[in-house]
């Protein structure tokens, strides 16, 4: 017989309702939002794989700075400190500031400590509003693990994440070759459409092999061009 969840914890959103952390057995839990299941730690394949490929360009960089929007279970940011090397910087924005003080107590054990890494700074902000006020060029990634990911039925233009608008916000705050990984539900062309009109290289990814698999997209901000020099040959005096 499988063993009943037990409410370690829950609070009130102003938008979504309760949200709830449960657990039964040794490191099984679930994040819920009423009757709704927000994630599972016994089924993140997708997220493991967005932390990966989002950082994956740099793991011998000598100081990258990666921005990840949602800590949920610190599943997505373990990943991305895998793979980052000892000298990087990662800002995560958390709206909930109960949901990081789960991953420094009871999910802490599950991600080895990721959300006390010295290497991360948790800050307790929208991830829109932090990339459409980030200088240019200030991330060597942005990583979105949001649990709402693009749909058809996204504004095109205006949705603060997923819109058209937000997207170029995310491009100017990228480095030269940047990535920009975006966890979704299903597949989304209308979302990769406006990636690759904003100045993206896109790849959209399924991790996995049989039952629900969801998306990952990988994006990449195009290389700055060298600049022409001036070829003009100076005219020999007759």
């Amino acid at each position: 017989m499988a063993l009943p969840w037990k409410t370690l914890d829950q609070f009130t959103t102003e938008d979504e309702g309760i949200l709830e952390l449960r657990q039964r057995g040794k490191g099984d839990f679930l994040i819920t939002v009423g009757s709704q299941i927000l994630m599972n730690s016994k089924a993140q394949r997708s997220e493991i794989a967005l932390g990966k490929l989002g950082c994956q360009n740099l793991q011998k960089h000598p100081a990258p700075r990666v921005l990840v929007g949602g800590l949920g279970m610190g599943i997505t940011l373990r990943a991305a400190l895998d793979t980052l090397p000892d000298t990087a910087q990662v800002v995560v924005a958390e709206l909930n500031p109960a949901i990081h003080q789960w991953c420094l107590g009871h999910l802490s054990e599950l991600t080895s400590g990721a959300a006390s890494d010295p290497r991360v700074t948790v800050e307790i902000a929208d991830v829109a509003e932090l990339i459409q006020k980030s200088p240019k060029a200030s991330f060597d990634a942005i990583i979105l693990d949001l649990y709402r990911g693009p749909h058809p039925q996204t504004d095109q233009q205006n949705d603060p994440i997923y819109g058209s608008l937000a997207i170029a916000y995310a491009h100017t705050a990228l480095k030269s070759s940047g990535t920009f990984a975006v966890w979704g539900e299903n597949r989304d062309k209308h979302f990769e459409n406006r990636l690759n009109s904003s100045g993206f290289t896109v790849r959209c990814e399924t991790p996995g092999k049989g039952g629900y698999r969801h998306a990952v997209w990988i994006a990449t901000k195009a290389s700055k061009k060298p600049k022409r020099r001036n070829s003009q040959r100076k005219r020999k005096s007759q």
